[in-house]
């Protein structure tokens, strides 16, 4: 029997405080979730907002990419919140996802840059799965 990829990396007991963080979005990840995330834009794999994982609940998730999506507001400048976006990021990756980081900047004056640089995070992806 095949064992569902990433179930047991669900945090049920964080499902009700991401139910609240997706009904209180940022603007600019209500940005990037309709304009490039939600409905399959992106290259046709589906996406999650404010999905637990481990004890963290990340932004956006793609289970078919094991891909964390993070946008960092002004919040994330402080010298306290780097240091535990950093230990955050290093237990997602040691669990086997791979973590992206976009600024609200980046999402609200480059968002064209944003679509290309996880698109070409997704090309590699498939590269790498195709490759002998």
């Amino acid at each position: 029997m095949k064992k569902k990829d990433n179930f047991h990396d669900y945090n049920i007991h964080l499902k009700g405080f991401a139910r609240k963080l997706r009904n209180n979005s940022t603007k600019a990840e209500i940005r990037i979730w309709s304009h490039l995330l939600r409905a399959k834009k992106m290259k046709g794999y589906p996406f999650l907002r404010q999905r637990p994982i481990l004890q963290y609940i990340a932004d956006f998730y793609c289970k078919d990419l094991k891909l964390v999506i993070e946008i960092d507001g002004w919040t994330h400048e402080d010298e306290e919140v780097k240091k535990k976006d950093a230990i955050r990021q290093e237990a997602l990756e040691k669990a086997g996802y791979r973590v992206l980081r976009f600024t609200d900047a980046e999402v609200f004056h480059q968002l064209e840059d944003v679509r290309c640089r996880i698109a070409d995070w997704i090309q590699i992806f498939e590269r790498d799965l195709t490759s002998p």
